[in-house]
């Protein structure tokens, strides 16, 4: 689907379920990957997160679409259009679109951590993702001090 089909789309929604027209601009965003979808106060555009579309297909886009839309038309009549506002959460329910949009599955990770952290004392072993000055910190047994190592992050040949 292109940008231009999902701006008729969005434009044929608004007219059946809210009996309004979306006289704005529509558009995927590929970058979006925690939200389904944004709506822009002051340009009165819409997002739509590419991801969703692509894993969960058309119907789980068409509640995305209608819950940007009840941002869309409660803001342009000036009336609660956050999330937390009641008209926002009766519109919503009336139109059937969705509250919160369903979770991306995650892409699996080569390795997650980075550097292998060792007490002196009683070996014990810590990972972690990011580099920390160990001169700062000490064993959570002993108190000792510790010594770090960077985790090979090329698989073995």
């Amino acid at each position: 689907m292109e940008d231009q089909e999902l701006q008729q789309w969005i434009e044929q929604i608004s007219l059946a379920s809210f009996g309004r027209p979306f006289v704005h601009k529509a558009r995927f965003n590929r970058r979006l990957r925690s939200t389904g979808g944004r709506y822009f106060t002051k340009s009165h555009d819409i997002e739509i997160s590419w991801m969703q579309w692509e894993t969960f297909g058309r119907d789980e886009i068409e509640k995305i679409i209608k819950h940007e839309l009840c941002h869309y038309h409660l803001h342009i009549l000036k009336r609660g259009y956050q999330h937390k506002d009641h008209d926002f959460k009766t519109l919503l329910a009336q139109v059937g679109g969705t509250r919160f949009c369903r979770s991306l599955p995650r892409s699996p990770q080569k390795q997650a951590f980075k550097y292998r952290l060792e007490c002196v004392n009683c070996k014990t072993e810590y990972f972690r993702k990011r580099k920390m000055d160990v001169r700062k910190y000490a064993c959570g047994n002993c108190k000792g001090k510790l010594k770090s190592y960077t985790l090979d992050l090329q698989p073995p040949s």
